[in-house]
């Protein structure tokens, strides 16, 4: 399973009907489940975002339904990351060439002195 993180904020709508929040929680829940994923984390949050959200979703166009449903309910917003943990990571590092091997140090040719 492929990890994203949600960085959420609230839509006007969003604010108007802020009473319908557990509600539309439960709905996201459900659909995501319908797409093979699960909302892993869930927090409400103070500063630039008004939630953060961990889910786990089988590949991107899952995530991308999920979250154009979501958006067409209209009572929020979405910045989406996809996350890596470690161990891909690693296996990232490991897979590129300039980091396995350090780069050949370049000589300095010597002018010739002039006369």
């Amino acid at each position: 399973m492929n990890t994203y993180i949600a960085l959420m904020n609230l839509t006007e709508q969003g604010v108007r009907t802020m009473g319908d929040s557990v509600k539309r929680s439960v709905k996201g829940k459900a659909l995501m489940k319908r797409l093979g994923g699960r909302i892993k984390d869930y927090y409400m949050t103070m500063g630039q975002y008004d939630f953060v959200v961990v889910f786990e979703c089988p590949d991107d166009e899952a995530m991308a339904k999920f979250l154009l449903a979501v958006g067409g309910w209209g009572a929020v917003r979405s910045s989406t990351l996809k996350a890596f943990p470690v161990p891909t990571y690693r296996r990232i590092l490991r897979a590129l060439p300039a980091l396995e091997k350090p780069a050949p140090a370049r000589r300095r040719r010597r002018r010739a002195a002039k006369r």
